[in-house]
C-alpha cells in the first residue's frame, strides 16, 4: 500500500449534499495537474498524489524488470517518487503530457538514465518522508505476474491496465455495498470478465428469475463501462482520447 501526502478532504469538503464543491471530484484528474503549470495548488497536489497512489505498482514492475535485484528496484522506485512528487519532472517532458501513463513511463526512464549514470541510487527513506511503499506485497505481486511478459514496457502497460480495472471493480463494489446489494454484485461480477458463466446458474444461486438476472447483468456491465471510461479519463488531459487509450490498454493483454 502507498501512503502519500495527506489527500484527505478538508472539513468543509466532508459535508454532504450541496456543501460539496462542484469541482471536488475533478481534482483527481491529470488535467488538473497540468493546468497548474509551474505553479502548485492544493487541487493539483491532491490529483497527482491520488494518481500516484493508484498507479505506482506498474512503475515498480517496470523498474523491477530493468534491475538485477529487488533491493535496487525498491531504492530506485522510492527515489523516483521522492523526486517526481516534488515536481521536478513536470517542466521537462512535453509530448507525453496527454497521458499520465506515457508521461510517468517517460519520466522514470529519464530518471533511471540519470541515476545509472551517477551509479548512486538514492536509498529508501532518504528524503521521502511523506509516503512509504509496501515492498513485500509489491514483489510478491510482481513474482506472480505473467512470466511471459519479458519487455519492461509491456509489463508496465499490462500492470497499468490491471490496476485500472481493479480500481473500477472496487468502485463498483462500493456502489453496490451502499445500495445493500453486495451479494448481487459478488455473484454477478463474473459476468464482467470473459468466461462460461451462465444466467441460469446465477438465477438459481440468487433465487431470482433468469430474466431479472439478465437485466441486472446488463445494468452492471453498463455501469462498469461508464466507470471504466471515467477512470481512464482521470489519467488523460483530453477526454477525446479515452477510446484510443482504452484500445491501447486492452491491447497489452493480447
Amino acid at each position: 500500500m502507498l501512503f502519500c501526502r495527506d489527500i484527505s478532504m478538508t472539513p468543509n469538503d466532508s459535508n454532504s449534499g450541496s456543501n460539496v464543491p462542484e469541482d471536488f471530484f475533478a481534482t483527481t484528474h491529470w488535467s488538473v495537474v497540468l493546468a497548474a503549470g509551474r505553479g502548485r495548488s492544493e487541487q493539483s497536489d491532491r490529483a497527482l498524489d491520488e494518481l500516484c497512489c493508484t498507479y505506482w505498482f506498474p512503475l515498480y514492475a517496470y523498474v523491477r524488470r530493468r534491475c538485477s535485484s529487488r533491493e535496487d528496484a525498491e531504492d530506485l522506485t522510492q527515489a523516483f517518487f521522492a523526486s517526481f512528487l516534488a515536481r521536478n519532472y513536470l517542466e521537462k517532458l512535453g509530448a507525453e503530457r496527454g497521458r499520465f501513463r506515457a508521461y510517468l513511463l517517460a519520466a522514470v526512464k529519464h530518471f533511471l538514465a540519470n541515476e545509472w549514470e551517477k551509479k548512486n541510487a538514492q536509498k529508501r527513506g532518504g528524503n521521502a518522508t511523506s509516503f512509504s511503499l509496501d515492498w513485500e506485497t509489491a514483489d510478491t505481486k510482481f513474482q506472480v505476474a505473467d512470466a511471459n511478459v519479458v519487455s519492461p514496457d509491456l509489463a508496465f502497460d499490462r500492470e497499468w491496465a490491471v490496476a485500472l480495472l481493479d480500481r473500477v471493480i472496487e468502485e463498483l463494489r462500493k456502489e453496490y455495498q451502499a445500495g445493500k446489494r453486495e451479494v448481487l454484485f459478488d455473484r454477478l461480477k463474473v459476468f464482467l470478465m470473459p468466461g462460461e458463466a451462465t444466467l441460469r446458474d446465477a438465477a438459481r444461486d440468487l433465487k431470482m428469475e433468469e430474466g431479472t438476472v439478465r437485466v441486472a447483468v446488463h445494468r452492471l456491465r453498463k455501469r462498469y463501462r461508464a466507470l471504466l471510461r471515467q477512470e481512464i479519463e482521470k489519467t488523460l488531459s483530453d477526454s477525446s482520447m479515452v477510446d484510443e487509450e482504452m484500445r491501447a490498454l486492452f491491447g497489452a493483454f493480447e
